[in-house]
């Protein structure tokens, strides 16, 4: 017998009562946590004993062994615990009558089914807790225990054990159902449960490691059903495919009451905050089924005091931070346990036989469990079958990742006796390998029209009877397993034949894929494609279809898709791409998009449509991932084919033209990007008109490389008229709308018109909450922008509150390492040394740099740029000589690449002759200023607050050479001007006036 014990009350208070050895099924593990957790609240103690006996062990000596433990004996009963072994019910009944019944005082019982207990069961008066409440049930127990019925002595935390097993987790997501004939691996389990609960905060991750077929899966939802009672959040993440597994994770965001948008990436960041904060729910398992690809698991992985649980055939989990455990095949008690449970005909030497010629591999004992079940077949002959047997095409095709030819061979014997009995079983089986393993949108088939489909499929859609016994067989021979589609992708509200879902194996789909013809093949995957059309909503921009995209996009490969020459199939595939970049999913994205290069390569030129609309869509994906050069070589080649074409449409050429534009200002070619734009907007003003959408599209990339090139009144009168036209043409709401308010408002900001930009932004701000939400991407930008503003303007009150909150929202939408947060990391670092946490500074002004240089490389003028910030860094930390250095590398790298009136290089210089003076280069100071306020003057006009900060800084470098009398009136004329313009409050002019030398600071800005 087993004898391994819990222990669970230990303290002085708990040797006051009785002792109670309460023996359980390991199915039923959280009624006897909770049973033995209300004993212990009663002043009891108590011991778990879990019970399964060898078959071998009489079970009157089993049940003797429990007499040897000192105290009463409580039996969980149930039909599971009477169908271990399995042992036959006249043994049981022996047992009772006889052991059980001459120890009556000993023993006792509670009842967890509404089926009926063997007769004999009757001496143990079970107290029957089958659907009743929690405290309904306890007063039962007590009871049957006559054990006094008061309140409980003293009041346990809530922990293992604590929660009602009839009340569900407050969140339960898409686990499983339980399996009813799940076997044994209760050594297993219980190590899951211990690795889990003694691990470190923040490190309570455990892999199931094992190769297909081998149960990890199965142990997973187990786990989830038996410790359910310890969780307040179980999540169950299918992660076959990662775009799947970040969907699916995300989706637990709302049921968290997350306010996180519906970008899987945003909603991901602030899913693994709340679980990092345990809010609202500390007590969570997260499993993730089928995980293999660990390089990003650092992006997915939860922290804090919850539970990680995942089933891999990865074995590098222990890299990534995971303890392991190798889940084997079945103990050989276990596998003849599960066969002789589920085909009752078999006798214990059957089962065995069947066992080790399928080397008690779990997944092939449950179809040869299933087949040995519902037909008459002789033991002797399955066996002969399976040994003798020939699979016709599967000698070339390896070794089934080790799973024994004898179990490919039962499948071939299932499938050719299902082709005589069952045809359209066969035919649905073999129709779904044309989808992609795991979890597969089946019932999509029965909305297809049936014209599209071959007249020996036509019953698919239009004999249900025949639908639903095909499925049924299929499920009852353990090939599927029945799911529900979400239906938050459908409209329906009764879920019907056409939201059918199933789960198929990835080893059985490999199985089956191989017994199954080429033209078969062939003409089902054809099928699947046209389904896969016809399930597209057409709409990849629209957040709430993201759901059935994220659905679609694993089958795609296995469909044959991506090779597909059908025009609706292709504009599907398309579309699935674009969902990638809607949603955020850039990674997956590129992947794809590569996959449908390789494909369409082969079926197009290069100039064809098709190929400019994948250029065009792969570009955008790679430019937003911040793959900028991989980008513009993609649209450069791609330019240089359609301008090499005598007949090229000027619409593609336009829009491929637009394409590297964006690319060269993202690398910072900012005047080749600009004479390109010019190209853009002119061609499209020609084709469509001054009022088109894409027009003015090309009009507000003109006013970014204007703005880029430090053009900054061009580009407003440009923003300005875009702005105009949009509120008219589209109106004032629209999300296009809203990006000229920001551009307008960065224009005047960078204008120096400080109170106009910050008015303006205010009521841009107030918009886009209104109408995209407070986390859209676009959102962001606005509140960055609004931040830039009120600092420009003088605005009292202390920001940087609201920069620390605006840079943890960014992290969760784009990530730490995106250019748009890195942006927002080196303007908190300016803000911080301003105001004097200069630590603070150090930190986020080195990660921004490093970020930039990373992703731009160190030539690039936001690289050099930053150079002129970290100076500051290191000039308020007293190392002037290291910061006249940055300031004079960041001055020559910009003035070579932009030309020296770009105002990002006059702000290097200023900074450059400041550290000049600092270090006593005098001369050379003032010389540096006198040229910068001469070309700020030129570049920026004259009241520009730049360019009165240069006649403040060319006075102090007077100053410093006792030129007093040209160094008074500089300065006087700089405070008139910054108090007419900005007024005499204002943190410039009060600087200006306490003479602090003005420094200025680098903003990054790709456009």
């Amino acid at each position: 017998m087993n004898t391994q014990r819990y222990q669970v009350g230990t303290g002085a208070q708990d040797r006051v009562g009785e002792l109670f050895v309460v023996v359980f099924a390991g199915y039923y593990r959280p009624w006897a946590t909770w049973i033995a957790h209300r004993l212990e609240s009663h002043g009891h103690r108590t011991v778990l004993q879990r019970w399964d006996p060898p078959r071998e062990v009489p079970l009157e000596d089993a049940l003797s062994d429990l007499l040897l433990a000192r105290g009463r004996i409580l039996l969980v009963l149930s039909d599971w615990f009477f169908e271990l072994g399995p042992r036959r019910e006249d043994e049981w009944n022996e047992a009772l009558r006889g052991i059980v019944a001459d120890n009556v005082d000993r023993f006792a019982a509670v009842n967890l089914t509404n089926r009926a207990l063997l007769p004999a069961t009757a001496v143990l008066e079970p107290a029957d807790l089958w659907g009743v409440g929690a405290q309904e049930a306890e007063r039962r127990l007590l009871v049957r225990l006559q054990l006094p019925e008061g309140p409980p002595r003293r009041a346990l935390p809530a922990g293992p054990g604590s929660r009602y097993p009839n009340d569900p987790p407050a969140v339960w997501g898409d686990v499983p159902r339980r399996n009813r004939r799940f076997t044994g691996r209760d050594d297993l389990l219980n190590r899951i449960q211990e690795q889990l609960m003694d691990a470190d905060h923040g490190t309570a991750v455990c892999a199931l490691l094992g190769m297909s077929g081998i149960g990890k899966t199965q142990m997973a939802a187990e786990y989830a059903h038996r410790f359910s009672s310890d969780y307040d959040v179980v999540w169950w993440v299918n992660s076959d495919t990662r775009g799947t597994q970040r969907e699916r994770f995300g989706e637990l965001a709302p049921e968290l009451g997350l306010n996180a948008g519906s970008e899987p990436g945003e909603r991901i960041r602030a899913l693994r905050e709340a679980l990092r904060r345990g809010e609202p729910h500390g007590r969570w398992l997260i499993i993730f089924d089928g995980w293999d690809d660990i390089d990003l698991a650092d992006e997915i992985l939860p922290n804090g005091h919850g539970h990680v649980l995942i089933t891999s055939r990865n074995r590098s989990w222990d890299r990534a931070g995971a303890s392991t455990i190798d889940v084997p095949g079945f103990q050989r008690h276990e596998s003849t346990g599960y066969l002789m449970r589920r085909a009752r005909r078999l006798t214990a030497e059957q089962a065995d036989a069947v066992a080790t010629e399928l080397g008690d591999v779990p997944i092939a004992l449950v179809q040869a469990a299933a087949w040995l079940g519902e037909s008459d077949m002789e033991v002797t002959d399955y066996l002969r079958m399976v040994r003798d047997g020939e699979v016709a095409g599967l000698a070339d095709h390896g070794d089934f990742d080790g799973i024994p030819v004898s179990m490919i061979t039962s499948w071939s014997i299932l499938i050719n006796r299902l082709r005589e009995t069952q045809s359209h079983a066969v035919e649905l089986l073999t129709l779904c390998t044309s989808f992609g393993a795991g979890r597969i949108p089946i019932g999509l088939i029965r909305v297809m029209p049936p014209a599209q489909l071959p007249d020996s499929l036509g019953w698919l859609v239009s004999d249900l009877p025949s639908w639903t016994r095909a499925l049924d067989t299929l499920v009852n021979y353990s090939v599927f397993t029945r799911e529900s589609r979400d239906l938050r992708t459908t409209q329906a509200n009764d879920p019907g034949p056409e939201q059918e879902s199933v789960h198929m194996h990835r080893l059985v789909h490999d199985i089956v894929s191989r017994l199954t013809s080429p033209d078969e093949r062939q003409q089902h995957r054809r099928i699947v494609r046209r389904m896969i059309a016809a399930a597209d909503p057409g709409n990849p921009q629209d957040s709430r279809l993201w759901p059935r995209y994220a659905e679609l996009l694993p089958h795609l490969e296995p469909s044959g898709a991506l090779s597909s020459h059908d025009y609706r199939v292709q504009e599907t595939v398309l579309n699935l791409l674009r969902y990638c970049m809607h949603s955020g999913e850039f990674r997956t994205g590129v992947e794809l998009a590569e996959q449908i290069r390789t494909q369409w390569s082969e079926m197009f030129p290069p100039e064809h449509q098709r190929m400019i609309e994948l250029t065009t869509q792969q570009g955008n994906i790679l430019r937003a991932h911040g793959a900028f050069r991989a980008a513009y070589e993609l649209d450069r080649d791609s330019l240089e084919r359609l301008r090499a074409q005598p007949d090229t449409d000027a619409t593609a050429l336009m829009t491929a033209t637009s394409c590297l534009a964006a690319d060269q200002r993202f690398l910072g070619q900012y005047t080749e990007a600009l004479q390109m734009q010019r190209e853009v907007l002119n061609t499209a003003l020609e084709l469509l008109g001054p009022e088109d959408y894409t027009t003015l599209l090309a009009q507000h990339n003109l006013g970014v490389g204007l703005r880029l090139l430090g053009r900054y009144s061009e580009a407003y009168d440009i923003d300005l008229e875009t702005l105009r036209t949009r509120e008219n043409l589209l109106r004032a709401r629209h999300a296009a709308t809203l990006v000229s308010g920001i551009a307008c408002a960065r224009d005047l900001r960078l204008m120096g018109r400080y109170g106009d930009a910050l008015a303006r932004q205010e009521l841009g701000m107030r918009l886009h909450i209104q109408v995209l939400g407070p986390n859209h991407p676009q959102t962001l930008r606005a509140r960055h922008n609004l931040l830039l503003c009120q600092r420009r303007a003088g605005a009292p009150q202390d920001i940087s509150g609201a920069m620390a909150a605006l840079l943890e929202q960014m992290e969760q939408v784009h990530g730490r390492r995106h250019y748009a947060t890195m942006g927002l990391v080196v303007d908190f670092g300016n803000y911080a040394r301003e105001h004097g946490d200069l630590q603070q500074a150090r930190e986020l002004i080195e990660e921004g740099e490093s970020g930039f240089r990373t992703l731009l490389g160190p030539a690039h003028p936001i690289s050099t740029g930053m150079l002129s910030n970290t100076g500051l860094v290191l000039q308020a930390a007293g190392e002037r000589g290291e910061a006249l250095t940055m300031f004079e590398s960041a001055y020559a790298g910009l003035a070579a690449t932009l030309g020296p009136d770009h105002p990002w290089v006059l702000g290097c210089a200023l900074n450059a002759a400041a550290g000049r003076n600092f270090t006593g280069r005098l001369e050379s100071a003032a010389e540096l200023s006198r040229d910068t306020l001469r070309r700020a003057r030129t570049a920026l006009g004259q009241e520009h607050p730049f360019t009165l900060s240069c006649e403040v800084a060319l006075a102090a470098d007077l100053r410093a050479l006792r030129e007093h009398e040209e160094a008074a009136k500089v300065e006087d004329d700089a405070l008139q001007r910054l108090a007419r313009t900005l007024g005499a409050q204002h943190p410039h002019a009060l600087s200006a006036r306490q003479r602090t030398r003005p420094y200025w600071d680098f903003e990054p800005y790709l456009g």
